[in-house]
């Protein structure tokens, strides 16, 4: 049985939830939030609380239960908090740029490189060398992030590329003769 399912998903003040049938609807501070469950999930709603259980006791069934808790529970902590990854440009010349709906990008092309900023999704450039993409949806949140990545992803030797802030590259030693 799953464990994570049996954890309640605690609703803060300020949050509204919706149950429709087989769809889920979450507003709060920073946007809103839907998602439609699983026929095998039923999620019910117990004062401040929601709950996820599955119907049919078998193995499928039990998973896509704690999965839909935790969907539902990233979807709270999206309209109240909001999620956030940070990006990292290393390498000389490399640089990126917001404007309006768009990145700039420049990573050793030779051509500069646009990226059309999806809807929903907020992306700053603090510095020419780092990137933050904020937003609710955590799934958004973290494909836009990768998207970016995917670009120039960080290479073993020199290092340079675009990576996570927290990401550790591990490095090779150059060819010996």
């Amino acid at each position: 049985m799953s464990r994570i399912a049996n954890a309640p998903v605690e609703i803060p003040a300020g949050v509204e939830v919706s149950l429709n049938g087989s769809e889920i609807s979450i507003k709060g501070t920073k946007g809103t939030l839907t998602r439609s469950i699983h026929a095998d999930v039923e999620v019910t709603q117990e004062g401040s609380t929601l709950k996820s259980t599955a119907r049919k006791p078998a193995k499928q069934s039990l998973a896509l239960a704690g999965t839909t808790r935790s969907l539902i529970n990233n979807m709270v902590l999206g309209v109240t908090q909001g999620f956030e990854k940070k990006l990292k440009l290393v390498g000389v010349g490399y640089r990126a740029k917001a404007q309006g709906s768009k990145l700039d990008l420049t990573l050793g092309f030779s051509h500069p490189v646009q990226y059309e900023v999806p809807e929903g999704i907020k992306i700053e450039t603090p510095s020419q060398t780092e990137i933050v993409v904020t937003g609710v949806d955590k799934q958004v949140v973290g494909q836009v992030a990768a998207d970016i990545r995917a670009y120039r992803p960080p290479e073993p030797y020199k290092g340079k590329g675009v990576r996570y802030t927290d990401e550790h590259v591990a490095r090779k030693d150059a060819k010996k003769s």
